[in-house]
């Protein structure tokens, strides 16, 4: 019988990186890492593929699936949705594969009621300016939704004792380390 997969859990406030310290590890095959892509209301970005960056569907279509149990979190952000769908999440891991969302802080909370053993990790930036100057920095949206961004990014620095580990993201790449052994040693430990 196979060892079910372990559920991780990555989150932290906008443009802290995540997906640069994804791209680190993500392939690692020691890792036995499945990444699930959640669902999202939100306009697709240029050189976003969709079913790859996220499954991009109408604000019908994510209810739906929200209010039939489809989904193992979801939240709303900035006026658009996002989830988790649970099937595929189920699945990965019933095959020995190690599960990893990059979800949202409300989302995490929502994944901890459901999932007790779920291994959380929260990334935060090196100080508040760098994170800014982040999110400014990709030049994709108005003002008022950086202002928005970063207000929450307040917020959710405050929810970090709710995580198993946080890792500064002053430099990807020793970030995607200190990441890695994490998640080794929750393997060695999950056997």
């Amino acid at each position: 019988m196979t060892k079910k997969g372990l559920l991780i859990v990555l989150s932290g406030p906008s443009g802290v990186g995540k997906g640069t310290i994804l791209k680190e590890f993500v392939n690692d095959p020691d890792l036995k890492l499945a990444y699930s892509v959640s669902m999202t209301t939100r306009k697709q970005r240029p050189g976003e593929v969709d079913g790859v960056n996220y499954h991009f569907v109408t604000r019908e279509e994510f209810e739906r699936a929200r209010d039939n149990g489809e989904l193992l979190e979801s939240a709303e952000f900035v006026g658009n949705y996002y989830g988790t769908p649970l099937k595929e999440v189920e699945k990965l891991r019933a095959e020995g594969r190690n599960v990893l969302l990059e979800i949202e802080v409300q989302g995490c909370q929502q994944v901890r009621e459901k999932v007790a053993d779920a291994l959380t990790i929260f990334i935060v930036p090196p100080s508040m300016e760098d994170l800014e100057k982040r999110i400014r920095g990709r030049n994709t949206e108005p003002e008022e939704i950086v202002q928005e961004r970063l207000a929450k990014a307040s917020k959710e620095m405050e929810l970090i004792s709710q995580y198993k580990y946080v890792v500064c993201n002053d430099d990807p790449k020793l970030a995607a380390d200190i990441i890695r052994v994490i998640i080794k040693r929750y393997m060695a430990a999950n056997v």
